[in-house]
């Protein structure tokens, strides 16, 4: 089921950014232009899973499943009660993890651990310390295959995270003027050579 670009999503999206501003970090949901960019980078070998983490109310979520991403291959994480059932209502046959990022290794379902083929975080990672963010760097890593890399949304040109600090090579993958804000797209790895190939459907 589609979302619409006016109307309910927008309103629970704003709504629940006026309830938890730093949590949700923007007034706006992610356009159109900026889930398409996001999802044009997710990669996957058959079998693996994608991991979308802070899915909101679901417009990035549609772009991965419009990218030809299978339905039972998609996790969503979302940490507001809301907009998790929001999303379980509007995506039935996606798996919406409720809970903390930080807590991912204990609501992943069996099938999908040591099975993930693409990490890709809408969180607005800009806003955490540099401790939580070491914290959600060391997490994602662990769960993708060696060397694969991983992707993050932010409203700015600049890196999100401070990759040296954290052990990272990172570069800027997409931008996009089509958003308010406008948009970037990031990829890191531990790896520089993980970067070198292009974001792929």
């Amino acid at each position: 089921m589609e979302i619409s670009e006016g109307g309910t999503a927008k309103g629970l999206f704003f709504r629940r950014f006026l309830a938890h501003p730093t949590r949700v970090g923007s007034l706006f949901p992610s356009s159109r232009a900026l889930s398409d960019l996001i999802a044009a980078h997710v990669r996957r070998a058959d079998g693996e899973y994608v991991i979308e983490i802070g899915g909101g109310t679901g417009t990035v979520t549609q772009a991965i499943l419009s990218s030809g991403v299978p339905a039972d291959k998609l996790m969503v994480v979302e940490i507001d009660s809301v907009m998790a059932e929001f999303l379980r209502k509007t995506y039935p046959a996606v798996t919406v993890l409720e809970g903390s990022v930080f807590d991912i290794k204990e609501l992943l379902p069996q099938p999908a651990i040591g099975n993930v083929g693409c990490v890709v975080c809408e969180l607005p990672v800009t806003l955490l310390p540099l401790e939580a963010q070491k914290r959600l760097v060391e997490t994602i890593v662990s769960l993708l295959p060696r060397n694969r890399p991983f992707f993050v949304l932010t409203h700015g040109l600049g890196s999100p995270i401070p990759a040296k600090k954290l052990g990272l090579v990172g570069k800027r993958t997409g931008f996009t003027l089509r958003n308010f804000p406008p948009a970037s797209v990031w990829s890191y790895a531990r790896d520089p050579e993980a970067l070198k190939e292009g974001p792929t459907r």
